[in-house]
């Protein structure tokens, strides 16, 4: 009966990623989804990586440097759109081997932008997750992920 009360008490968190640090913001969100609660998040392409942009785009190239010996179909996969590459970086934070990370991760949702279904949220953002800085000192995800191969960016 416990549980049930419980679950009462979950709800849906709306994030907008927009100017907020990548790696925070995931942090905060993996820990909402570990307590239980459903996380939407929007804009993921408006995300930043702090950092020159050079090192960040070298991660990023490194990282799809990595493949199989045998064959590339064995993996690993690497995404290459921003809701791909968040998602990868929230399931990167919670147990996924375990049900409770397997539970988490059904209940997260990373869109690029404002799909039409919450057209009338209103969406919230992590003060600790802010740019401090200038713009010109962070990276945008959609940048990121535009010169690893993603098509969406115009």
């Amino acid at each position: 009966m416990a549980k049930v009360e419980k679950e009462s008490n979950l709800k849906t968190f709306y994030i907008d990623a927009s100017g907020q640090i990548a790696g925070r913001l995931c942090s905060k969100v993996a820990k909402l989804l570990l307590n239980g609660n459903s996380v939407v998040v929007v804009n993921a392409d408006k995300c930043l990586f702090s950092g020159a942009r050079s090192s960040v785009m070298k991660n990023f190239f490194d990282r799809l440097t990595i493949a199989s010996v045998v064959h590339p179909k064995h993996g690993p996969f690497h995404p290459r759109t921003p809701a791909g590459i968040m998602t990868r970086m929230v399931r990167g934070m919670i147990p996924r081997n375990k049900p409770s990370g397997e539970a988490a991760l059904r209940r997260l949702r990373v869109y690029t932008e404002i799909p039409s279904q919450y057209g009338k949220v209103s969406f919230s953002t992590f003060e600790e997750a802010k740019a401090t800085k200038p713009l010109a000192y962070y990276v945008p995800l959609g940048e990121v992920a535009a010169r690893i191969g993603w098509k969406g960016a115009a």
